[in-house]
């Protein structure tokens, strides 16, 4: 007991003296804000002296390190989630309490960092995390984005984007390392120059900008290795031109800076121009570049013969946009450290692994040959002469099978394309699924696998459980405690034990109550932040990702157009209640699912304001999508939409996080949700519509008419037509022509692409399933209870596991 007083009176102490030394203020003085940044600054001293302690440990050890080089780290807001994994977060409630001030609304002041976009993103960081529970030593790189994607505010029924400064208060957490910048280079022209030692590449006429890191470091759960999360921001070379400020021309002054900060200001700029291309690829090479340069350095420092590199690096390629990697490394041993190409070439293949998160084609990165060639022209030579290699290669792999080399090939028809690349050169390949590591090794790279078989493997991506669980589900997480106790947060594999409460009549009618606390929970948050007033008291029904077509948020829409027909010509039907939540952003370059969200909103307006439906039926569009939203939002939700066509999902995680929070799912066999199902087993899952072979054999064949399903299905056709009758509440009633074309005529290549209409029937069998599980009460708290018992598997944890076992071979600090 007098330990515990000590502990949080030093607590107190710290808060205190840090809004004294840092703010100037009083308790009584100071804002939300400062209290905010106090209580994160106490928490980051924690943090930072373990960290500082590892990474002397790492070095003293001689123990491998990986760089997980990815341009997205969807971190969320790390306050509350440090609190948790250092084992404070009763101490830092109960001293705030004692001072008056609600945890909660200090955990506001704190912005979503805005460096990354959606699974991609959240994916890193959950690695992260478990990378440092685990205690294995990883330096996460990417970019500080000063400002995120967009913010997503929704206006006169359509999204509208507002820049995200998420900056604009500083960083707490975030160090500064300007004594470790490097300096990155663009264009210029390349001269060729033999010396006694060989060839020679000078590149000249040059520009180029500084690369200044800030270090964040990541604490997993009571880790004694934080991860670090080394950021890159671009900074001009020279300052202010005083040559132009002294004639008056301050613009002139100040455009070198300008036009060299850009490179990380924004995340994804729009690339539907050129400017737009140019400015990734710069953004791309930037980061990499960067991040090569610190790790050539650092291992010259503590090592110094580079022939080791392998044996203390590995380097992660999280899908293509860092894969610029690879050849700067290649650059950076044969120009500046004199090695040759075979033996710069052996380093590479034995560092690099690449990670793809996509079954389209048409989604992998490609660059203009020209334009890279005029933006890079030295990394332009080296992929030159990789891809000449590579060709001569696959010659003799297949002799006079010109269409495939050139199909397989890393530069053909005037592009230069990342992921051949990857593959050309990485060690290991890897998808994010058990059905996508098969489908990138029968489909998407079927040539390349066949040459290279032992480089393909199938890793399923995980979630961390201390973010989705004891952080976004304290009240469940309690429970579980009560229960199992909480070695479950350190040891996945105990979640198991969840299993042997499900004939627990109390268990499972104290885990309903949490569902229904966080209903209310997601309610009163929505009211306050929206203005929009929830039911708890309906099934709360939730499909939240990127919008895009293959995850078909317009399947879903066309269902509760069809629901709201049976209602209107029977107003006396039974209909469970309902409250259908969508949450999604789309690019703002990416016409057609702006329009989705547009439908989604007219969709609302009638449905929400019909007397025959408003009363059972309710359509919600939660706004700007983001993890903190997240959090709130997946605890609530009793069906877990994850409907996307079968074959194109890689993986998907928040099918992961709904599931965890007992969720149950309504979903395709697509990407992991093959594997929640044989988790949970077919009486605990909703599994509706076409599966991959079927897809396949109808795209190989073209027999999917989608005009015959409309013209069969009077349902379907009743619900589509809503598109351009004029009934939906919108000025102009051709608004959504193009989605009703896009389905029935298609686009250049063929209608449907995406089989919404073909599943159309299963998707209304499968939610009628559900809803009449969710009716027997007894079933549905099993069922959801069961999800959450299954989920352990789901970790990242165990992901990181696996590809510590199969690709990295890290070891534990000791």
């Amino acid at each position: 007991m007098a330990d515990n007083i000590a502990k949080k009176e030093e607590i107190k102490s710290q808060i205190l003296g840090k809004l004294k030394r840092h703010f100037g203020k009083t308790l009584e003085e100071a804002t939300k804000d400062q209290i905010y940044k106090s209580c994160a600054l106490s928490i980051r001293d924690v943090i930072v002296e373990k960290w500082t302690d590892a990474n002397k440990q790492v070095l003293n050890q001689g123990l491998k390190r990986l760089y997980y080089l990815s341009a997205e780290f969807l971190m969320g807001r790390a306050l509350v989630n440090n609190m948790i994994n250092l084992h404070l977060l009763k101490d830092y409630q109960e001293v705030l309490s004692e001072m008056g001030i609600s945890l909660d609304d200090i955990e506001e002041q704190e912005r979503d960092a805005g460096l990354g976009n959606g699974g991609l993103g959240r994916l890193a960081a959950c690695f992260l995390d478990s990378l440092s529970t685990l205690d294995l030593p990883v330096t996460g790189c990417s970019i500080r984005y000063e400002f995120g994607l967009f913010k997503q505010r929704i206006l006169d029924g359509e999204q509208v984007e507002v820049d995200d400064n998420w900056l604009e208060a500083g960083n707490v957490w975030e160090i500064p390392r300007p004594e470790e910048q490097v300096e990155v280079r663009y264009g210029g022209e390349l001269e060729e120059v033999w010396t006694d030692q060989g060839l020679k590449i000078n590149h000249k006429n040059y520009y180029s900008v500084l690369a200044i890191p800030y270090d964040y470091p990541v604490i997993g759960y009571m880790s004694k290795m934080p991860a670090t999360l080394r950021l890159w921001s671009a900074k001009a070379k020279t300052g202010l031109d005083m040559h132009y400020f002294n004639r008056g021309d301050y613009a002139r002054a100040m455009q070198e800076r300008e036009l060299a900060e850009v490179i990380s200001k924004v995340l994804y700029p729009e690339d539907n121009h050129e400017q737009g291309r140019q400015l990734r690829l710069k953004q791309f090479y930037f980061f990499t570049s960067a991040t090569m340069q610190h790790m050539v350095r650092k291992h010259k420092a503590n090592y110094g013969d580079l022939h080791t590199l392998p044996n203390y690096f590995t380097v992660q390629i999280n899908d293509t946009h860092p894969t610029l990697a690879i050849p700067e490394l290649m650059r950076i041993l044969m120009d500046e450290e004199g090695m040759g190409w075979e033996e710069a070439s052996d380093i590479c293949g034995r560092m690099f692994n690449y990670t793809n998160h996509t079954i389209m084609s048409e989604a992998l990165e490609r660059w203009e040959e020209d334009m890279f060639k005029e933006l890079l022209p030295r990394i332009y030579e080296i992929i030159k002469v990789i891809n000449d290699k590579f060709c001569n290669m696959l010659w003799d792999v297949y002799p006079g099978e010109w269409d495939k080399i050139s199909k397989m090939s890393i530069i053909a028809y005037k592009e230069i394309r990342m992921a051949n690349l990857c593959i050309a050169v990485c060690n290991k390949v890897n998808g994010v699924s058990k059905l996508h590591g098969e489908i990138i090794k029968s489909r998407t790279f079927r040539d390349f696998y066949v040459v290279f078989p032992d480089k393909f493997l199938g890793i399923t991506n995980g979630i961390t459980h201390r973010r989705w669980l004891a952080k976004a589900n304290q009240p469940l997480t309690r429970l579980l405690i009560d229960h199992i106790g909480d070695g479950f947060l350190k040891d996945y594999k105990e979640m198991d034990r969840i299993a042997d409460l499900l004939d627990n009549p109390k268990f499972l009618d104290d885990f309903m109550a949490v569902k229904q606390q966080n209903k209310i929970r997601l309610r009163e948050h929505l009211k306050k932040t929206q203005g929009i007033e929830l039911n708890e008291n309906t099934i709360f029904d939730v499909h939240a990702k990127r919008l895009h077509e293959y995850k078909r948020q317009l399947l879903k829409v066309l269902h509760i157009l069809h629901l709201y027909n049976l209602k209107k010509e029977n107003p006396a039907l039974h209909i469970e209640p309902c409250t259908f939540i969508f949450a999604a952003k789309a690019s703002p370059g990416y016409v057609r699912a702006k329009n989705i969200i547009r439908l989604i909103l007219a969709v609302a307006d009638m449905v929400n304001n019909d007397p025959d439906t408003k009363d059972v039926l309710q359509v919600v569009f939660i706004e700007n999508y983001s993890v903190s939203e997240a959090e709130i939002m997946i605890p609530a939700a009793d069906i877990s939409e994850q409907i996307s066509t079968a074959g194109l999902e890689a993986s998907g995680t928040g099918n992961m996080k709904f599931m965890m929070n007992g969720a149950v799912t309504l979903g395709t066999m697509d990407g992991a949700n093959v594997e929640i199902y044989e988790a949970v087993g077919e009486d605990n899952i909703f599994i509706f519509g076409a599966t991959e072979r079927e897809i396949s054999k109808m795209e190989r064949y073209g027999t999917y008419k989608p005009g015959e399903y409309y013209e069969q299905n009077a349902d379907l056709r009743q619900a589509l037509n809503r598109l351009i009758d004029g009934t939906l509440p919108v000025a102009n009633d051709r608004q959504f022509s193009d989605l009703y074309h896009s389905l029935l005529f298609g686009d250049i290549d063929r209608a449907d692409k995406y089989y919404l209409l073909y599943d159309f029937a299963s998707y209304s069998q499968g939610y009628e399933r559900a809803v009449s599980a969710y009716q027997d009460a007894a079933r549905w708290k099993r069922m959801a209870a069961t999800n959450t018992a299954k989920s352990g598997v789901f970790s990242s944890d165990r992901t990181i596991h696996e590809y510590n076992d199969k690709i990295w071979r890290l070891r534990e600090m000791t």
